[in-house]
């Protein structure tokens, strides 16, 4: 079994930062990629950003020079710094975990950019 932790989500203003972690534990050894997708009211689920285990990292457009994704490979957790969010951020932050077993979630943290 594999288990996502995700935390770090909340209420801030616009313009206001916030910082996204995932855990990652259990059965995962292996882990490849790991990524933050996000789904807002209505909408599909959607790419925000993929890190691999060697540190080489993937943006949405839309997120491009405001977010910054990183891990910790000892401690087995992808963060997602996230600065200048607008009201558009807001939605249900996921957290992924590649590996040799499938493709595991985490169960979402709310972010929500309002004033």
């Amino acid at each position: 079994q594999v288990q996502l932790v995700e935390s770090g989500g909340g209420l801030v203003q616009p313009g206001g930062s916030l910082r996204l972690s995932c855990a990652a534990s259990g059965n995962i050894f292996g882990l490849r990629a790991m990524g933050w997708y996000r789904q807002a009211p209505g909408r599909q689920r959607e790419l925000v950003a993929t890190i691999t285990r060697s540190g080489s990292t993937n943006y949405a457009d839309s997120v491009k020079g405001r977010f910054t994704i990183s891990r910790d490979n000892v401690k087995n957790t992808v963060y997602l710094q996230m600065n200048s969010l607008k009201p558009e951020d807001t939605a249900i932050y996921y957290c992924n975990a590649d590996l040799p077993i499938g493709l595991w979630w985490g169960q979402g943290t709310q972010v929500t950019v309002s004033s």
